[in-house]
């Protein structure tokens, strides 16, 4: 059954559709580099597609994309999918019948409205587009012939040409579109057209919600994981892959770099003043998150930080951090309070997997009297008590990473 709405009301029907016309918003204005991204576009709606039941046609055609559905499928699971592709603004449920004179149109159209609306008390407008310039009545008249056979089927509805109810579309075209729900896409741009970028993946709430923010604007994501067994559990490394698992169905396919921190971690507990333990970690965790950035070709780093959330989180702390690396540093939440980060975070289904209770590498060495306004200065004074053996750890780490591709296959 598929969800109808209209006058605020929510109607079903069994409507059959045989394509989706995909909307999309700034693509369209890319100028000679639009096929680009129509091209990224199409990719990514056919992956989105891969694991649901049915036969799929994505395809380009008169400056639109289209998504032919042959033989059965399952509506709402196509439909769920395509909500998760950036680039799409709008999703068009279609229904194609042969070109034919009026009087056969006239009975197509009554019967798209009979078995669409169950309840006829409503306004509508006809919206005609002769794309096919041989058929020999222009759009105006396509308009004038069509209303008029819905209000002589239907003598409830009333024509509203302002603000209708229902924007019926009919498109005639090889074959003759029929059209008139607009389901709301994420929008953004499609991913892979705006370069990659390394987000520093947690356990937690803000870091997945950083990374589909930036992936709605293009970017493909790559992400590190730091692992401190014991300390953290394994059970815990699941808990980031499945959020990594979730985010990709947005992304795409994710490169999960899983690195064990521990010595490096005891290394800082043992050497580096206490209060400063969690900066000098996150320090660590830059430099290593951009070795692998550099070495994949990433653009820039992604975190999950807002400003003042947490002591790693002031001014001072994010300038000490930031300090280390010669990559830009992306934090798209920087702004956010919690509320907002959840509200997403509940929206792309990672918040009941992040506030699972497993504990992270970060959480298990916090101090507890932080420092809140590092210097830079005083972060590499304490960092040269490691100078022994801290490259060696890190070189260690970074050789040692263990290597996950997520959402390849799921």
């Amino acid at each position: 059954m598929t969800a109808v709405r209209y006058s605020g009301m929510v109607k079903e029907n069994t409507m059959r559709f045989h394509s989706f016309l995909i909307k999309y918003g700034e693509i369209g204005i890319k100028g000679k580099n639009r096929y680009m991204f129509e091209d990224a576009l199409v990719r990514q709606i056919r992956f989105a597609l891969r694991g649901v039941d049915g036969n799929f046609l994505v395809h380009k055609c008169h400056g639109r994309v289209y998504v032919d559905c042959e033989g059965e499928y399952d509506y709402e699971e196509t439909v769920e999918s395509l909500k998760r592709v950036f680039g799409i603004v709008g999703i068009c449920p279609v229904v194609r019948v042969a070109v034919a004179e009026i009087g056969q149109l006239r009975k197509d159209v009554v019967s798209y409205m009979e078995q669409m609306y169950p309840d006829k008390n409503l306004t509508f407008k006809v919206e005609a587009r002769r794309a096919n310039k041989r058929y020999p009545m222009n759009s105006m008249e396509i308009n004038c012939e069509l209303g008029e056979a819905i209000l002589d089927a239907f003598p409830e509805t009333k024509v509203d040409v302002h603000n209708p109810d229902v924007k019926l579309n009919v498109e005639i075209r090889e074959e003759v579109y029929i059209y008139s729900e607009i389901i709301p896409g994420p929008g953004g741009m499609p991913v892979g057209t705006n370069g990659s970028a390394m987000l520093l993946l947690s356990g937690g709430i803000d870091s997945p919600v950083a990374g589909y923010m930036i992936a709605k604007r293009g970017v493909e994501i790559e992400a590190v994981y730091f692992h401190a067994p014991p300390y953290t559990s394994e059970r815990a490394k699941e808990k980031v892959v499945d959020l990594a698992r979730l985010v990709s169905k947005y992304a795409g396919p994710i490169k999960l770099h899983v690195v064990n921190f521990t010595d490096i971690q005891l290394y800082i507990y043992e050497k580096c003043p206490h209060e400063e333990l969690t900066i000098i970690m996150r320090r660590y965790m830059m430099r290593i998150a951009e070795q692998f950035a550099v070495k994949d070709g990433c653009l820039g780093l992604i975190t999950g930080e807002s400003i003042g959330q947490v002591a790693s989180q002031t001014m001072q702390s994010l300038a000490a951090t930031n300090a280390v690396c010669t990559l830009p540093v992306y934090r798209p939440l920087i702004g956010f309070d919690k509320r907002e980060i959840v509200e997403i975070s509940e929206k792309i289904d990672t918040y009941e997997v992040s506030i699972q209770p497993f504990e992270d590498c970060c959480t298990i060495f916090v101090a507890k009297h932080p420092v809140t306004k590092p210097s830079v200065e005083r972060m590499e004074k304490s960092e040269q008590n490691l100078a022994e053996k801290i490259d060696e750890l890190v070189k260690t780490a970074v050789d040692t990473a263990e290597i996950i591709m997520v959402g390849q296959d799921d």
